[in-house]
């Protein structure tokens, strides 16, 4: 607890407060909750971008304690990280931006229909579950041909060269003071 007390205190002298790292559109729930704690835990991007802790590994030994603490360590930063190219693709990507517009326009007038009154179709209640799922299918070719598959596999192979190549390259970071030495098998 101390510890994620002296983060919020250094991402506030940064400048970064906690109404500006956490937007408000995102509504109270497991989601809010999850992203709340991922922000807490986030280690001082000076630090995590500070050129002078990056060098090549000695060996292979050292290369995997760099992965594993690193990715142990910057947990938070790589979260962020990745939502920043995900952002970064449906950004550049017009149409992709159509698709999702379609989408969520689709589940909007769903759940403005429900508030009024029970969606009906064909003489049938249509549950929630099943409302979502016809938007989907509505929108299903908007992301076929924005290219939404190929999306993913950019964002995740981008996240993979990204995040494993600073899991890889930054030295690790001393734990309490102390730093573990791994001799090679």
């Amino acid at each position: 607890m101390a510890a994620e007390k002296d983060q919020q205190k250094d991402a506030e002298v940064e400048g970064l407060s906690a109404t500006t790292l956490l937007p408000k559109l995102i509504p109270s729930g497991a989601g809010r909750e999850w992203l709340e704690r991922r922000r807490a835990t986030i280690r001082p991007w000076g630090s995590f971008v500070d050129q002078r802790r990056f060098s090549r590994p000695r060996n292979v030994g050292e290369l995997c304690q760099r992965l594993v603490r690193n990715v142990e360590y910057y947990q938070s930063n790589y979260v962020f990280v990745f939502l920043g190219l995900i952002l970064y693709c449906v950004a550049t990507s017009p149409m992709l931006l159509v698709a999702l517009a379609v989408f969520f326009g689709a589940c909007y007038i769903l759940y403005l229909r429900t508030l009024q009154s029970k969606f009906v179709l064909m003489g049938r209640e249509v549950s929630p579950a099943h409302q979502y799922a016809l938007a989907g299918t509505v929108s299903f070719p908007f992301f076929w041909l924005a290219g939404a598959g190929s999306a993913v596999f950019w964002v995740l192979g981008a996240t993979l060269v990204v995040i494993g190549s600073h899991a890889a390259f930054h030295q690790v970071e001393a734990v309490d003071g102390v730093e573990l030495q791994m001799e090679p098998v």
